[in-house]
């Protein structure tokens, strides 16, 4: 077993007479590189958008370009790389010949003169984008694909259909970060792409501050060792798993993405790992027992390589003692509390633009209070751009008349990020 992962469980593990459904934090650690003798290959893709609207202002196409060429500087010896430039289709730039090629000063000299050639024209169509970094990865067979996606505008150059056709073929190939530069992009739209690909999804409002944001994504990227680690639930015959959710670094349902195993066991994809740390939200509906019985609701593993590395518990004990049934598991209440602040945030920023001020105080106030309940200051700032705040405690608040683009983009983006909680000894 390879000891550089770790799965520890978090729950009230105590139900009432007649109940039925538990649930549990699980939070899993790498803390350590790829097995020895392993040697997992990594290949990255970055994929930038030369559409006309990148033109406006110029200065974001001149971004685009030295953000791309910084992402290129933070790419290591020997990781396979190549560039795409996106506007009606995909255009692989660099190699220009096809493929990917390993990373020396010499391909990525070449690479960042490719990349300063670069010149904006054209129309959006992401799905084509995708398909041709697709065609890269498929063609590198390395062990772990990442790809940095940077656009300015909404995927008017193909349907919905077309986009949805080009995930559902790059889905388990590459991993895709995604970054909208300026306004006039669709948070909904990326966040889509992002979460098919097992990816992030962020605003970068200023062009200016493109060159960091892709550095320290690429460096990210190079940090990941292991890749394809799998979420493995188990659970016995008559139990139902609820849902499965990744609620920390960001929330993310699993649920829809799990791949049946056998009748009982389901894995749930989770991308390449670094030294990081993820929590997961497992919910488990079970057949009740008598009073006193004890039964295993599920059993949680992490799979790298079609081996189990790990394992975490999940019981269920029935019993009749209400101050242990109804006693609140910390880690479960304040994840259940991020993943509805990330709705209510979401939901009032909705309400706001179809102009029910009414609904959009409501959910935006209670966002507040969460928010503030829970510590997370990062939200609690990203929500005073949007809303006066009279009474955080009591979520009273009042809706800003005037709300820059940029500041709404930037809440919606991030309200899936979550605060973390110190987790008990």
């Amino acid at each position: 077993m390879n000891d550089h992962f770790t799965a520890e469980t978090y729950q009230n593990e105590y139900l009432p007479a007649g109940g039925s459904e538990i649930n549990a934090i699980v939070t899993v650690t790498c803390d350590g590189d790829a097995p020895s003798g392993g040697g997992a290959t990594s290949a990255v893709v970055v994929i930038v958008d030369v559409s006309g609207s990148m033109n406006v202002p110029r200065s974001k196409i001149r971004a685009a370009r030295d953000a791309t060429a910084a992402a290129i500087d933070s790419i290591r010896d020997g990781v396979l790389f190549g560039v795409v430039a996106g506007s009606d289709d995909g255009e692989q730039v660099y190699p220009s010949w096809g493929g990917m090629i390993a990373a020396s000063d010499q391909t990525r000299g070449d690479a960042k003169n490719a990349v300063g050639k670069l010149k904006a024209g054209g129309g959006t169509a992401i799905g084509e984008w995708l398909k041709a970094a697709n065609a890269m990865f498929r063609a590198a067979q390395a062990d772990i694909g990442h790809a940095i996606l940077l656009t300015d505008g909404e995927d008017e150059g193909e349907s919905q259909a077309d986009l949805e056709r080009a995930l559902d073929e790059c889905k388990g190939r590459f991993q895709c970060d995604c970054r909208g530069v300026g306004t006039d992009w669709r948070v909904s739209e990326l966040r889509t792409i992002a979460s098919a690909l097992l990816g992030t999804v962020d605003i970068v409002a200023a062009p200016e501050a493109l060159a960091s944001d892709f550095t320290a994504m690429m460096q990210a990227a190079m940090g990941k060792s292991v890749g394809d680690v799998r979420l493995r639930v188990w659970a016995p015959q008559g139990a139902e798993v609820v849902f499965v959710k990744q609620v920390s670094p960001a929330i993310e349902d699993l649920s829809p993405r799990g791949v049946a195993v056998n009748d009982l066991t389901c894995d749930y994809p989770t991308g390449a790992w670094g030294r990081e740390s993820r929590d997961y939200h497992v919910s488990v509906r079970v057949r009740p027992r008598a009073i006193d019985e004890e039964a295993l609701a599920a059993r949680v593993s992490l799979v790298v390589d079609d081996e189990i590395v790990s394992q975490s518990l999940i019981k269920a004990i029935w019993t009749g003692d209400p101050a242990l049934s109804t006693r609140i598991n910390r880690e479960v209440a304040h994840y259940t509390g991020q993943a509805e602040l990330a709705s209510a945030i979401q939901d009032g920023l909705a309400a706001r633009k179809l102009g029910n001020d009414d609904e959009a105080t409501k959910k935006l106030g209670r966002a507040v209070q969460i928010a503030a309940e829970s510590g997370n200051d990062g939200t609690m700032k990203l929500l005073s751009t949007v809303v006066d705040v009279d009474d955080a405690a009591t979520g009273t608040i009042r809706l800003k008349r005037h709300v820059a683009d940029a500041d709404e983009m930037t809440l919606d983006t991030r309200s899936t990020k979550t605060t973390r909680i110190e987790i008990a000894d």
